[in-house]
């Protein structure tokens, strides 16, 4: 038995059960990938790279960090890390400097020629929150988008954790159980 199609006038995410789901994950992705071009377009214009910035902002927030840990962060290997710091380190907005206690890590750090771009990147920043809400959405609403965003958040995260435990727990299991 076929589901009956919604009335025109009629919303097709109007009862939460019958919601598809389709609809707000290909909005969610379609937004994160429309600011994700118009981040590009913004680095572009000081000849980087949307990943240069974003590890700009990673090391602003935490100084001090590796290569490794950020790769862990961005979600990408630590080789294309290396090739991004190394671009820059190149052009003088990064410095690499020895662990105290490792003298085999290099902790990663913003130079002050970083400063400005960095300034740069919060305008851009401010800019696509404009264009994002503008006058058109409430404070309220906006709120409530965050609440339920960082819920699906913790949603996926917890469950990220319980399959890493699980899987964990699987390849500890006695040989002698199976």
């Amino acid at each position: 038995m076929s589901r009956p199609e919604p009335a025109a006038s009629q919303s097709p995410t109007s009862d939460p059960a019958e919601a598809p789901h389709s609809d707000i994950l290909t909005l969610v992705h379609e937004v994160a990938h429309l600011m994700r071009v118009r981040f590009d377009q913004y680095a572009r214009q000081h000849d980087m790279t949307r990943a240069q910035w974003v590890i700009l902002i990673r090391l602003q927030r935490s100084p001090g960090l590796t290569q490794k840990e950020l790769a862990v962060l961005l979600e990408v290997e630590p080789m294309t890390v290396a090739r991004l710091v190394d671009r820059l380190e190149a052009s003088g907005h990064v410095q690499r400097r020895p662990d105290p206690d490792d003298r085999r890590v290099w902790r990663l750090h913003l130079t002050d020629a970083a400063l400005p771009l960095l300034d740069e990147i919060d305008a851009a920043r401010r800019e696509m929150w404009g264009v994002l809400v503008g006058d058109r959405v409430a404070p309220e609403a906006l709120a409530q988008v965050e609440d339920t965003l960082r819920l699906m958040k913790a949603n996926l995260c917890s469950e990220a954790r319980t399959c890493v435990a699980k899987a964990a727990a699987e390849t500890q299991k006695d040989p002698s159980d199976a």
